[in-house]
């Protein structure tokens, strides 16, 4: 069994490396990423929905070394430092290389774990790596993980070592777009759509104590209609006559006998003040496992009231409603990309502009596009009062094609492999778990543009019986087969709709994407010569007013049943320059108040 150890000497090399560390030049970067603090990365605490005191964050300066996939031991030698969370390929990331399919990238770092810190479990966490990680930890095999977008944790209690040093290696294997792995906007040779590939820890690493007994996750389900919450507790274990005792606005408010390792709680909450855009109010909540009278663990967390529902309205089409009323739904799709952190925001306070911006200009909706974000990102959208629709990362696109015949002709879907079909199943699952409670979210999105769209309906009504609080669009812009609860038409650059006589009486109708109106800004872009819009533009006047004269024809659409339109996109990415900010985040390309006001004039349709 193998065992490793960083000598003083490396760890004096680190240190001497440290003070060298630099972001790899060559593109432009945002002004948080010039002033990034590389000593003390993104150090918030990263899982706002169930909050424990004691916990270790492990971002910072890793070793790391690129080796031929076959490497299955940690080198003996690495090859300098890697500041993580940041992917490898990125500029924050001090690397600025790519990996590929027939290599390997390996991290690995010493860190103290004092006699205090164990009492208990000790969890290492990861918020995300991309794809395939195997971590070690004293030397030993720890775990193994595939899914580059969901979030897990990994028991390291029996691997520690007396003393308080420990020593963490990851080993990463990601092929992009030649597995059959979700992959997003990734791409091996990027250009036009498609972006700089991600390989690696993304997100926080960080450690957690826990009691031998503790919380593992909760679930917690709304009903405004009812006036309750029903929490569903899941425990790892437990003995009997343990208890789970749940306090809502530091009022206790219910508490129940444990009956297995999940249990139901249903919790009444009079006169709900409900979550909306314009009123995000969220509810403070605690749990805590109560054994014998005393707490054996505890953790905090909040939820909102709120519903979205589907109604027919006085013409009989299905309209989309928010806590019983129709609202339409407008926001900008939302890649989430960086130019110096590629997926990840080089600070939290980076991660919440393009929330708050996105809500000051007027929209009340973001489509979070073919990718999944920090639970911060999403905890930000709860406070600030933003609708998510959440995609599910695209992938798989070199599996065979067959012919289906859809509601609107014939149309294509894909014939996964069972292994393909696996992956996607497994991490499309894992993705709506990890965010089941964030109530920002209205909308599932399994498919996009039928990029390796497959058993539709048969997908869409899985999505849709795990999460039944919750509306979801089968496929944006893809093949329609009747499924799910939206008909999504993409239709660039004018906006349009599905047809409400054929269409609207089975399904919400919705302009999944439409826009795209490009203008590249001079030293603000990615790769000057290598600019690329639906439509492109001079300057800020002659985008602007095509924009106004863009949203002005959907009045007209959402009095004939139009629920949600979804303008492209927030900010330029890479080679794109369709953004309403540069990929800078540093110029914003149109008047701010004439924006803001073309887009609250649309909240202001009256729908029958």
């Amino acid at each position: 069994m193998q065992k490793y150890f960083l000598p003083c000497f490396l760890l004096f090399s680190i240190t001497l490396q440290a003070q060298n560390w630099k972001s790899v030049p060559g593109h432009i970067q945002t002004t948080w990423g010039e002033q990034l603090d590389h000593k003390n990365p993104l150090p918030e605490y990263p899982r706002p929905q169930m909050v424990r005191p004691n916990w270790k964050n492990l971002n910072g300066l890793w070793q790391y070394a690129i080796t031929p996939v076959a490497q299955d031991k940690v080198p003996a030698a690495m090859e300098g430092v890697i500041l993580v969370p940041f992917a490898v390929e990125s500029s924050l990331s001090g690397v600025g290389r790519k990996v590929g399919k027939d290599s390997v990238l390996w991290y690995s770092m010493q860190t103290e774990i004092t006699a205090a810190q164990r009492k208990g479990r000790v969890l290492l966490h990861f918020g995300a790596v991309d794809w395939q990680c195997t971590v070690f930890v004293n030397g030993q095999q720890a775990g193994v993980h595939e899914g580059g977008y969901d979030p897990f944790n990994i028991d390291i209690t029996t691997l520690l070592s007396k003393n308080k040093l420990q020593s963490i290696a990851v080993k990463v294997w990601d092929p992009t777009n030649d597995g059959p792995q979700p992959v997003g906007k990734q791409m091996i040779k990027a250009q036009g759509i498609w972006y700089t590939s991600v390989t690696g820890i993304w997100q926080t690493v960080w450690l957690e104590t826990v009691p031998t007994d503790f919380i593992v996750a909760t679930q917690q389900i709304p009903d405004i209609d009812k006036g309750q919450l029903s929490l569903d507790v899941q425990l790892n274990n437990f003995l009997p006559g343990d208890e789970i005792q749940v306090n809502i606005e530091s009022d206790q408010a219910a508490k129940e006998k444990v009956t297995g390792t999940t249990t139901r709680i249903t919790l009444p909450v009079r006169n709900p003040k409900l979550w909306s855009p314009d009123a995000p109010y969220l509810y403070d909540l605690t749990i805590s496992l109560v054994r014998k009278g005393k707490v054996v663990d505890h953790i905090n967390s909040y939820f909102a009231m709120r519903k979205i529902s589907v109604a027919r309205d006085a013409n009989g089409v299905k309209r989309m409603l928010l806590n019983n009323k129709f609202l339409f739904q407008f926001g900008p799709l939302d890649q989430g990309w960086w130019p110096d952190g590629l997926y990840t925001a080089p600070t939290d306070e980076a991660l919440r502009f393009d929330i708050e911006r996105t809500k000051q200009l007027g929209f009340n909706m973001i489509r979070k596009h073919v990718k999944v974000e920090p639970a911060r990102w999403y905890a930000h959208c709860d406070k600030i009062g933003m609708l998510v629709w959440q995609d599910m990362p695209n992938g798989d696109d070199g599996s065979r094609w067959e012919p289906r015949p859809g509601i609107d002709g014939l149309g294509t879907e894909m014939e996964r492999t069972p292994a393909s079909e696996n992956i996607y199943r497994k991490e499309w699952s894992a993705i709506r778990k990890a965010l089941f409670n964030f109530p920002c979210i209205v909308v599932w999105v399994p498919f996009n543009e039928a990029w390796g769209q497959f058993k539709t309906a048969e997908i869409a009504k899985w999505t849709a019986d795990e999460d039944a609080s919750r509306l979801v669009n089968s496929a944006s812009g893809g093949n329609f087969y009747g499924a799910g609860d939206i008909m999504d038409l993409h239709n660039y650059p004018e906006p349009a709709m599905p047809n409400p006589k054929l269409f609207g009486e089975k399904q919400v109708l919705v302009l999944g994407e439409f826009g795209g109106l490009g203008l590249p800004i001079n030293d603000h872009v990615w790769t000057p010569q290598k600019n690329w819009g639906y439509q492109t533009f001079t300057n800020s006047s002659e985008l602007f007013n095509r924009y106004d004269e863009l949203v002005k024809r959907i009045p007209a659409m959402i009095t004939n049943g139009l629920s949600a339109a979804i303008y492209t996109q927030t900010t330029d990415v890479e080679n794109e320059t369709n953004g309403i900010f540069t990929y800078d985040r540093k110029v914003l390309k149109m008047p701010e108040t004439k924006f803001r006001a073309a887009n609250q004039a649309l909240y202001q349709v009256e729908v029958k």
